[in-house]
């Protein structure tokens, strides 16, 4: 099955039930999937068809959904880009991946029309939330949706056809743009579908941006495969976002640990609130345990923590919903998944071994784009390597050890900034902390700390001797900051990254 096909098959079997619902209104399956051909007929008209990208620069709303799927109609591929970039980011992926259109939003038609001259491949630019443009090459969304053609017929779209050209985040250096075809797409949506056990009355909660792939797998490709319904919401703010779980009596969840540490700290919350939820998953970034066990108690509700990465579209791992759950783990391999751990030759490592994790299955992508030597390092005897660090136990649970360009070298022994982060969430005065190495002349690095508090009257040395007590003496955190607020992507994940560019500045 394509994506294309599962919209289609919603269509056929459910059209009354609700694709999604946004502000409050509904969108019958039969009413999205007519808002697609028109936009894929659209698209047609304009030359856009198989082997072309379309870049999608939208936040989370029904827009979103309906070019996402008109461009897949259309037989194009689709370049999602995070609307918050900035004019000199856009221009790289854009350029990268060749765009002959975009759809984007209105805000961002002065940042077009300052790399325009840069992007001679670019032919049109979409724009959502105006009703009339005078830019020649600018068109208004409700021009594209108003267009119907019951003549034109969809392109074949296979398996190994592009679907998803998507850039990571570039924070080790150039975005790579990780081609994912729909067999990439639609079977991880499948794996996690069936792992997961998800009905066609379930209602899945899709807070997470849209253009990222944790968002695009488990909150839209998967209830689309399975007739079930989506809750658009915009943005994330966490009293809103318990609000909107409460009133649509939603069943899923997903999001990363940063979301389930803000819902947490709602203390004029009932924990009643989220009682509709069966499912909730987290990914994007390491869970810290105490955080794990926070949440859990306070709304009485199990998390299953589950692994991925855009290269492999993006689920490898997950903890089983029914079952035995380990905290702290990512979980066991999903339907057709097989996750390994590998030593620097390649070599399988006994369980327990931290070693680097690959990755083999029909989600792994096809490759990177324009970019033959990067696709032959990731990409190695059929396997995906990671470049994360973990190990398995003996029943065959991953556990993340950390990002193997994060390990920190202090004095010879190997430091990973989880264990360490994971100690300093246990204190209870911890809301967020991050941990890095910073050059050291005596010990060639050290561990320095980042701690957003939650009452300001803990001290360094009070987090010190917390940290002492679980750790090993060079593993504790020389230097502790504190800080008002951590950085973060898009999704919540805290940046070590940006940090260690603030020592490098």
């Amino acid at each position: 099955m394509t994506l294309v096909d599962n919209l289609v098959r919603g269509a056929t079997d459910y059209p009354m039930r609700a694709a999604y619902i946004y502000n409050g209104n509904e969108t019958t399956y039969e009413e999205l999937y007519e808002h697609v051909r028109d936009t894929a007929s659209y698209l047609a008209q304009t030359g856009i068809g198989p082997g072309d990208h379309v870049a999608l620069l939208l936040g989370n709303s029904p827009e979103f959904v309906i070019a996402y799927y008109g461009i897949l109609l259309s037989g194009a591929a689709v370049v999602p880009i995070n609307p918050l970039y900035t004019p000199h980011e856009m221009l790289f992926i854009l350029r990268d991946s060749g765009v002959r259109m975009a759809i984007a939003a209105s805000v961002l038609l002065p940042a077009f029309e300052g790399v325009r001259s840069q992007l001679p491949e670019l032919e049109m630019v979409v724009l959502v939330g105006v009703d009339e443009c005078s830019v020649p090459w600018a068109v208004p969304f409700p021009k594209m949706m108003a267009h119907t053609n019951p003549e034109w017929t969809p392109p074949v779209v296979d398996g190994g056809d592009r679907a998803v050209i998507l850039y990571t985040s570039g924070t080790t250096g150039t975005p790579k743009g990780a081609i994912l075809t729909h067999r990439n797409m639609a079977s991880n949506a499948d794996s996690i579908s069936e792992y997961l056990g998800v009905y066609t009355k379930d209602k899945f909660v899709a807070v997470l941006p849209m253009f990222h792939v944790f968002c695009m797998t488990v909150c839209l490709n998967a209830p689309i495969a399975n007739g079930a319904t989506i809750l658009i919401a915009p943005r994330f703010s966490p009293k809103p976002l318990i609000e909107l779980i409460e009133e649509q009596q939603a069943t899923i969840f997903a999001g990363v640990p940063t979301m389930y540490n803000f819902m947490m700290q709602q203390s004029d919350v009932s924990a009643s609130a989220l009682s509709s939820l069966r499912i909730c998953v987290s990914g994007g970034a390491a869970m810290p345990v105490a955080l794990l066990h926070g949440f859990e108690k306070r709304f009485n509700k199990v998390i299953s923590e589950g692994y991925g990465l855009s290269e492999a579209a993006p689920v490898t791992a997950f903890n089983p919903v029914e079952g035995v759950r380990k905290p702290g783990s990512v979980g066991v391999d999903i339907p057709g998944v097989t996750n390994k751990v590998v030593d620097a030759e390649g070599g399988e490592l006994a369980r327990g071994e931290v070693g680097e994790l690959i990755v083999q299955g029909p989600n792994v992508m096809e490759g990177y784009l324009n970019l033959p030597e990067e696709t032959a390092l990731a990409l190695r005897n059929g396997w995906l390597y990671t470049g994360d660090m973990a190990y398995m136990d003996e029943d065959g649970y991953v556990f993340i050890v950390d990002r193997k360009k994060d390990m920190i070298l202090v004095g010879g022994y190997n430091v990973y900034p989880r264990e360490v982060e994971e100690v300093l969430y246990t204190h209870p005065l911890v809301m967020e902390a991050a941990v890095i190495g910073v050059p050291d002349e005596r010990f060639g690095e050290r561990i320095q700390a980042y701690v957003v508090r939650k009452d300001e009257s803990l001290t360094e040395d009070e987090l010190r001797e917390h940290c002492s007590r679980d750790l090993a003496r060079y593993k504790v955190p020389r230097d502790i900051i504190f800080m008002e607020e951590l950085p973060k992507n898009t999704t919540g994940k805290i940046l070590r990254r940006s940090l260690k560019d603030q020592i490098v500045k």
